[in-house]
């Protein structure tokens, strides 16, 4: 029944197994974007327009089947723990380069502002889909039998919860350093700020001890022996 999903929910969640992992993710996913003030320096300051937005996108998405790929290939036997570490440090000098974008810097290394613009976001695009898919497997990970459609359910509504979070803190970060779509003066302040910032989930990310430690093939071969 409805009551006994809740019940036997709530019992997960007071698990310390469950709910580390669940409030680090939360905590790792909120953190604050500048996502919304660059797309008015892109559209107000260097002049994108609709259609070189929408290649952009079109690109990124498919970028994003390579970060597939090459987590299949190459990260499926790391640890999950070390993925979601190795990929938050690796997204912070990346995240950075929009600094030379911001201050125009890539110009005078030659670089045009839609290619520097490109090569950024596909590069983005396959480091956070290596950093999204052992989430997923990880989130399987949690659920005890009995209500795992319930659970997995709820850890992802969790999860877009915090994107959500993250996305009003960086919007309350552009507000308070006076950043518009006129006024581009602490963008790079702010840019600065919500990535350094994705570094402080880190600290906890002893959490995942236990659950985090296996890669995803080893849990699928565990799963699979357990079947047997």
């Amino acid at each position: 029944s409805i009551r006994e999903q809740i019940s036997a929910l709530w019992e997960a969640f007071r698990q310390p197994s469950i709910w580390r992992p669940i409030l680090f993710l939360f905590l790792w996913k909120a953190t604050p974007t500048s996502d919304g003030a660059m797309l008015y320096f892109l559209t107000d300051d260097i002049g994108f327009g609709p259609e070189f937005l929408g290649r952009m996108r079109l690109v990124t998405a498919a970028s994003s089947l390579l970060g597939v790929w090459l987590y299949n290939q190459y990260l499926r036997r790391v640890a999950i723990k070390d993925v979601l570490l190795w990929t938050s440090i690796a997204s912070v000098p990346l995240g950075l380069t929009q600094l030379l974008l911001i201050s125009h810097y890539n110009r005078e290394l030659g670089i045009p502002d839609s290619a520097f613009i490109f090569g950024d976001d596909v590069a983005l695009s396959i480091l956070g889909e290596m950093a999204f898919l052992p989430t997923l497997v990880l989130a399987a990970r949690l659920c005890p039998p009995g209500i795992e459609a319930v659970l997995f359910a709820t850890l992802m509504s969790i999860y877009n919860g915090a994107s959500t979070v993250g996305t009003e803190i960086g919007a309350a970060l552009t507000k308070v350093l006076g950043v518009t779509e006129s006024d581009f003066s602490n963008l790079a302040l702010l840019t600065i700020i919500c990535n350094v910032s994705s570094l402080l989930p880190l600290v906890f990310i002893g959490w995942l001890d236990g659950v985090g430690d296996e890669s995803q093939e080893e849990m699928e071969a565990k799963q699979m022996n357990g079947d047997e």
